[in-house]
């Protein structure tokens, strides 16, 4: 069985999710940046099969960045005395700008509107960046990044723009290449403001890096890593988590690995990992294999991880079905206070009820999908 984290299609040019904890008066939402729909991810089989190495599904070259053979790789130091600041505590921003707050808005008549807008629309979900707009992505940023900072709250925010994303997938986009996608990290990290934000760093960036060769692997864990330093220095008060994939895919041992490469372990680059993004995989098992991820990776003993709960109320399918999979409900709500030693979060990136493209089109809002979620 082959292994292929999360194919994200970005629907539009900023791919917006929703983001804040449960505020429903409208003085408390910031004006909206312009967002499009939100990206189509879809997860990666629920049991890939122990005897065969995780490769992409679709896995055709990504693009060739013959110009950087000589790219200096991630630095591998961890420093092991400075360690970072406390994870972020309060409360977590729902950006007044999504799907399915649009659809709320629209359809009061709906029968199924209570259970949507009380169960999805009113928690706090990431907000992504999924298209290669370098002109616009500061602004863009910074009405989340301030919208949050305005009420006190946390805004999560996912660039997701590497070059070759998805391995030639349905997600195929992003930057043109490394030094384009550097440049356009300059231009997110300057719209992370001052204040509290969680930064998801490139779904699937890590955890999938098998389709690539050796050096191209290499060039792209570099630019990771550079990544966390200038998201990090651009914001102190940022918190970058790296990919970590999930508990169904890669050995800790060998995502550690990886991860490790790519700047995770260095307080300089990286507050720890995420996992779960667009899965169904139960909390119990992530927190497991995050702990182990991060025993593995060894670094400041003060990284930690955050998880998606998105969708994961009823675990991963049996079958490995990962295309809006039946009998799947909504996980635990989005907070920054997990009671659990080293998770310093469970996050909603990807948005209950928009669609990986079988129950509706890739990407859309679809309110027959979110009310089975929200209502099972």
């Amino acid at each position: 069985m082959v292994a292929a984290a999360s194919l994200v299609v970005a629907a539009g040019a900023v791919a917006g999710v929703l983001a804040a904890f449960g505020d429903r008066r409208a003085s408390d939402e910031a004006a909206p940046p312009e967002v499009s729909a939100s990206p189509r991810l879809a997860p990666l089989p629920a049991v890939p099969s122990p005897s065969v190495p995780a490769t992409a599904a679709s896995a055709s070259p990504s693009p060739s960045p013959s110009a950087r053979s000589t790219r200096s790789p991630a630095p591998s130091r961890t420093d092991t005395k400075r360690e970072r600041t406390g994870a972020v505590t309060g409360r977590l921003y729902r950006h007044p700008d999504s799907q399915v707050l649009a659809w709320v808005r629209s359809h009061s008549g709906d029968p199924r509107h209570a259970v949507i807008a009380s169960r999805i629309a009113e928690q706090p979900a990431a907000v992504w960046f999924a298209d290669y707009a370098p002109a616009t992505v500061t602004a863009r940023v910074a009405a989340v990044t301030s919208g949050g900072a305005a009420l006190g709250r946390v805004p999560v925010v996912v660039p997701y723009a590497i070059p070759g994303r998805d391995c030639g997938g349905h997600s195929q986009g992003g930057a043109p290449d490394l030094d384009a996608y550097d440049a356009w990290i300059d231009r997110f990290a300057a719209g992370l403001g001052s204040g509290e934000v969680i930064v998801v760093l490139e779904p699937d960036s890590v955890a999938q890096a098998e389709c690539l060769s050796a050096g191209d692997r290499a060039d792209r864990f570099a630019s990771l890593a550079r990544a966390g330093r200038v998201l990090k220095s651009a914001n102190p008060r940022a918190r970058v988590y790296f990919d970590a994939g999930h508990s169904g895919w890669n050995p800790p041992a060998t995502q550690a690995a990886w991860l490790r490469q790519a700047g995770a372990a260095s307080p300089e680059s990286s507050d720890g990992i995420f996992s779960n993004v667009s899965n169904f995989h139960t909390t119990a098992d992530e927190v497991a294999h995050d702990r182990r991820v991060l025993d593995a990776l060894g670094g400041p003993a003060g990284l930690g991880a955050v998880i998606d709960t998105s969708r994961n109320g009823n675990g991963a399918p049996a079958d490995g079905e990962w295309c809006d999979p039946a009998g799947r409900r909504l996980g635990r709500t989005p907070t920054l206070s997990t009671g659990e030693s080293r998770i310093d979060a469970y996050l909603w990136v990807k948005l209950p009820g928009e669609s990986d493209g079988c129950k509706g089109r890739p990407g859309t809002f679809t309110p027959s999908y979110a009310y089975d979620l929200a209502s099972s």
